[in-house]
């Protein structure tokens, strides 16, 4: 091959160099074993999938902990409305059940309806005395009430009368007696009080 020749070969070939479009070859690795293509979706910091797992564990393990208290909660709820439940129904029957002899007694009374009248009173007041022994074990004594001052908290008036040397407002009468203490009344009494003059 000439001279000639030669020369228009290296031409060609620088021509056809500059005509060719870049490799997408990245070329060989660096010395940490990347190319020089730049970062991928892949690259993760070092550790980073470790700490990613230990999140995702604790996560799991408090979800798991809400759980367990959400359902701890409601069976609280539910074990405490049985409890009141059933303590109510106690109260109720040891109410009940401190009455049962009263009623004994009434019917004993009505039994023997036909006998001695001044009998018959005796018995009732004897019943009587006894429903109001129950009310006062229970916490709720029969109030006495005349001569004391009005209150309104106790007392509901149902009528104004003179009060022969009584002070105005002075409870007179007692229509209908009230029950309880102060601190826990079960029903005011139904007075009639002294009138101012």
């Amino acid at each position: 091959m000439s001279e000639q020749e030669q020369g228009r070969t290296a031409v060609g070939d620088t021509s056809r160099a500059a005509a060719r479009p870049p490799s997408s070859d990245p070329g060989p690795p660096n010395a940490t074993g990347r190319t020089d293509a730049g970062p991928t979706d892949n690259d993760v910091a070092p550790g980073g999938a470790d700490e990613t797992e230990a999140l995702r564990a604790e996560l799991a393990q408090m979800e798991d902990r809400w759980r367990r208290a959400l359902a701890d909660f409601d069976n609280l709820r539910k074990r405490v409305a049985r409890e009141s439940a059933q303590q109510r129904d106690d109260e109720r029957a040891a109410v009940a059940a401190r009455w049962l002899p009263v009623l004994d007694n009434l019917e004993l009374a009505l039994q023997h309806a036909a006998a001695d009248p001044a009998s018959i009173v005796s018995g009732v007041q004897a019943v009587h005395e006894q429903a109001l022994n129950v009310l006062a074990d229970l916490g709720f004594p029969r109030r006495s009430d005349v001569n004391e001052p009005f209150d309104p908290s106790r007392h509901e008036a149902v009528a104004t009368a003179p009060g022969a040397g009584a002070k105005p407002g002075t409870v007179l009468h007692v229509v209908r007696p009230g029950y309880g203490s102060d601190e826990r009344p079960l029903r005011p009494a139904s007075v009639i009080v002294a009138k101012g003059t």
